[in-house]
């Protein structure tokens, strides 16, 4: 902000109740559309340039913090501000309310979609989405690159990932461990190709003076102490193992729920570098491993994901929905009974790592902020998502261009779609959504005029 303030912002907003803090993450449920940059940008202009709530580098300094972790930053970031103003209970209700309302409604899309996919309506709508998700892969890819990529080093990286996913179907967890083992040694062998960390402009803006400010103390609840990490580190263990446990000796430990319940912990800790990131290994286990679902229903449920607020890593929940759903996991009179309670398991074990993060991680922040040593990891690990992404662009495109396989006829009308998506997204800087509601009368229109 530049030039005379008004009066009224050189003074601290009042303290905010727990109750309005309650609505306003309520309504960010709601209206979190557009990907975490979005997110993140409705955020800071909430809660830094309007409300005052934190300042603009208090604001940054945890944003930085939750880009190191595993798990959508931008649900993070709101249960650690919310953590920090109303200790627990407050990041507790923040990063839930994120999640639930995209919850209950990706449990809605997915039935319809299940049920009544197959009438020409959706079927025409679909048809278009898929190119349009495709074309959104690619320019994830790009844009994460763009960002990555800052030297030879990383650009090599990259590219080996892509060959190790591409041609020798390693799996995504190995290769992560590989980038991460990378960054670590070459952080310190070569410290200036791994300490390209993200920055997210400037910690100098002012828009006058906030609830948390940069001068104001630490609270006391946010103070480090072993006792508190213990605690918490106990508590997440416990509310991880009992609904685990309970699966495993209810259901046996190779039913679908419970292989759902023990895959999508490991893919919550997998999520460096946003839910693209983690697509691959959800679909390398989803698709090709448990056989939950197809690729082509894959494909939706990413349009879905992309259509819906909060994360787009929920898109694990029409995974975990339509895998349960098809499977009639409780038998054919329980179809939604089976993929509700399946989607709301799949939410709580992808989501419930980053509560610990935050909670058991926060006081912790000014330790590990800006520390090469656990920087370089992530920037290797960032930079080898790039190659991962683009394999999962192939990987679509092939299913949606050539949709039985090589030796069936190429789909040119999915092409056009994808490239009038990408014209879109990379020359014209359309929303996503804008790009998918598109796409999706486009595809309808194509399907009316094929089948006349």
């Amino acid at each position: 902000m530049t030039g005379q303030q008004p009066a009224s912002a050189l003074l601290a907003p009042a303290p905010v109740s727990f109750f309005t803090a309650f609505r306003f993450w309520l309504k960010l449920g709601f209206i979190s559309f557009g990907g975490p940059a979005g997110q993140i940008a409705i955020m800071h202009q909430e809660l830094v340039e309007r409300r005052r709530w934190i300042s603009e580098r208090r604001f940054l300094h945890a944003l930085n913090y939750c880009m190191m972790l595993p798990g959508p930053e931008a649900q993070q970031l709101a249960t650690y501000i919310g953590w920090l103003m109303h200790r627990t209970w407050g990041g507790i209700v923040a990063g839930g309310l994120f999640v639930l309302p995209s919850l209950f409604i990706l449990i809605g899309l997915s039935w319809i979609y299940v049920a009544f996919g197959d009438m020409p309506l959706v079927a025409g709508l679909f048809y278009g989405i898929k190119p349009a998700v495709t074309a959104i892969v690619v320019q994830a890819a790009h844009r994460i690159g763009s960002r990555a990529l800052k030297n030879r080093v990383l650009w090599t990286l990259a590219a080996a990932a892509f060959i190790a996913i591409f041609a020798l179907d390693i799996p995504f967890p190995a290769i992560v461990a590989a980038a991460a083992l990378a960054g670590y040694v070459g952080g310190r062998l070569a410290p200036d190709n791994f300490a390209t960390g993200g920055g997210h402009g400037s910690d100098k803006a002012s828009y006058g003076a906030a609830l948390i400010d940069d001068s104001t103390p630490t609270p006391a609840h946010a103070k480090f102490s072993w006792p508190r990490l213990t605690t918490v580190l106990g508590a997440g263990l416990v509310l991880w193992a009992i609904p685990m446990a309970w699966l495993a000796a209810s259901y046996g430990w190779e039913h679908t729920l419970t292989q759902m319940g023990w895959f999508f912990t490991k893919a919550a800790l997998l999520t460096f570098g946003g839910a693209y990131a983690v697509l691959p290994y959800v679909y390398q286990g989803a698709v090709e491993h448990f056989h939950w679902l197809t690729p082509i229903q894959m494909i939706d449920g990413l349009a879905l994901g992309e259509t819906t607020p909060g994360p787009l890593i929920m898109v694990v929940s029409f995974v975990g929905f339509v895998g349960a759903y098809t499977k009639a996991i409780f038998g054919p009179d329980s179809l939604f009974l089976a993929g509700a309670m399946a989607a709301t398991l799949v939410t709580w074990f992808t989501f419930l790592p980053s509560f610990i993060f935050i909670l058991a991680g926060g006081p912790l922040v000014e330790s590990t902020h800006n520390n090469l040593k656990f920087t370089a990891p992530l920037t290797a690990i960032t930079a080898a998502v790039v190659g991962v992404i683009l394999n999962l662009a192939l990987f679509f495109a092939y299913h949606v261009f050539w949709p039985k396989g090589f030796a069936g006829q190429f789909d040119w009308a999915s092409a056009v779609i994808a490239v009038v998506a990408g014209v879109a997204l990379f020359k014209y800087k359309r929303n996503v959504i804008h790009v998918i509601a598109g796409c999706a009368l486009l595809g309808l229109l194509i399907q009316t005029l094929l089948s006349t």
